[in-house]
């Protein structure tokens, strides 16, 4: 990759989300923003390769899709309000006010997550405009086909407009309304990075991790007493500081009973169990934990145990227990009869595992997790069968090369 693709890239990633925040506040128009966006980065392709890089690429994008809106605003000849506010001289515009957030990243997360929005439409939309994932990641994180997230998004952008709802920059009173929008799109943006979904990007991108992790702490200066917010660092933590063992010298997944846990990074354990520690003692005070609470507490056991045998899998399953009835996930379900395999042994998981065939067919991880069921019971045919359905659907270059070792290793 040559210096002016890596710059346009690297560009990509950082001022996207800025460059469309700023154009829907200009015009009131999302797809007008998006669009005009598009064009100035498909713009830069041609001109920075012929011309080199501009002394700020920022600002360079951010006034070629400016231009971009105005051009297509008067070729549809229409919106004669918007027209008054694309003659506007763009560098005399004062100053947006920042708010009670000042970190840039986070501020636009937090504009676009408005209540007003369905959660799941809150969150693939900001997902698309700030968090950096393409649709077919999206459409992946939420187990749907791209052209289902598509439309879902197109409605949500629909709605947008018809209720004129503002991309008002929020004040401190509003973060409690949105902040169960902004952790779930956090969330999914940590598991992009933590492992891939897709077959074009690396397993692991450990910018997508850190930068998550960044915004939560954040987060947590502006809600120190939001337990969700604490759950989630927390959860993030304990995750993150397997990283470096989940995958091999030869690029295949590790999985956790095969980890080296000398290899863990103590000090992010170590926070990330003082963190579920004050969330424990909440809950012994009344306080009900929530799902990020849960899962954090469920990865505090796993990182405690210094071998895999002295895993305490009964109180995960118990956790499990007390998750479900929060989250009626399929992929909590899952992970559950993970738990009870341990305890109940592979038969009464599997049985549990079948009962989720018709939400999580299109789930690599349901035939994988099948697979590994169906092999501890010594039903080698039915075994290959799912690790085969699992290599199918798999997304990244690391899981299937573990998922092909394993099936490999049938007799």
């Amino acid at each position: 990759m040559s210096d002016v693709e890596e710059a346009i890239t690297l560009a990509h990633h950082e001022e996207w989300a800025r460059v469309v925040a700023t154009l829907t506040r200009r015009f009131g128009d999302l797809d007008i923003a998006e669009e005009a966006a598009a064009e100035a980065f498909a713009t830069a392709v041609e001109r920075w390769q012929a011309d080199g890089l501009p002394p700020n690429p920022g600002a360079w994008l951010t006034t070629t899709a400016h231009r971009k809106a105005i051009d297509r605003i008067r070729r549809e000849n229409k919106r004669d309000d918007k027209h008054k506010e694309a003659r506007m001289v763009y560098d005399d515009d004062p100053p947006e006010p920042l708010g009670a957030i000042g970190d840039d990243r986070l501020r636009l997360l937090f504009t676009c997550c408005h209540p007003a929005l369905a959660m799941e439409s809150r969150v693939a939309l900001t997902l698309r405009m700030v968090g950096g994932l393409t649709m077919p990641e999206i459409a992946r994180a939420f187990l749907v086909q791209e052209t289902a997230m598509g439309r879902r998004i197109t409605r949500a952008k629909a709605k947008i407009t018809a209720a004129r709802i503002p991309y008002r920059v929020p004040s401190a009173e509003d973060l409690p309304s949105r902040v169960s929008g902004v952790l779930a799109v956090l969330f999914l943006v940590f598991n992009e990075g933590y492992l891939a979904t897709g077959p074009d990007a690396d397993p692991v991108r450990p910018g997508l991790t850190a930068e998550a992790i960044r915004l939560a702490r954040l987060i947590r200066v502006l809600l120190p007493q939001d337990g969700e917010v604490a759950g989630l660092l927390a959860l993030m933590l304990l995750t993150e500081a397997r990283r470096t063992a989940r995958i091999s010298a030869s690029g295949e997944l590790v999985a956790l009973d095969e980890q080296d846990r000398g290899a863990w990074d103590t000090t992010l354990i170590a926070e990330g169990h003082r963190l579920v520690r004050e969330r424990l003692a909440a809950a012994a005070a009344g306080v009900t934990p929530g799902r990020y609470q849960i899962l954090a507490a469920i990865n505090a056991v796993h990182t405690s145990a210094r071998d895999v045998r002295d895993t305490d899998w009964s109180q995960i399953a118990a956790l499990y227990d007390q998750l479900v009835r929060l989250d009626h996930s399929p992929i909590i379900a899952l992970n559950r009869a993970i738990a009870v395999a341990e305890l109940d042994g592979p038969e009464v998981a599997l049985a549990a595992v079948d009962r989720l065939e018709d939400k999580l067919a299109g789930y690599h991880a349901y035939h994988a997790t099948r697979a590994d069921l169906l092999r501890r019971l010594g039903r080698g045919g039915d075994s290959r069968a799912a690790y085969d359905k699992a290599i199918e659907l798999a997304g990244n270059t690391a899981e299937i090369a573990y998922l092909t070792r394993r099936r490999d290793q049938l007799r």
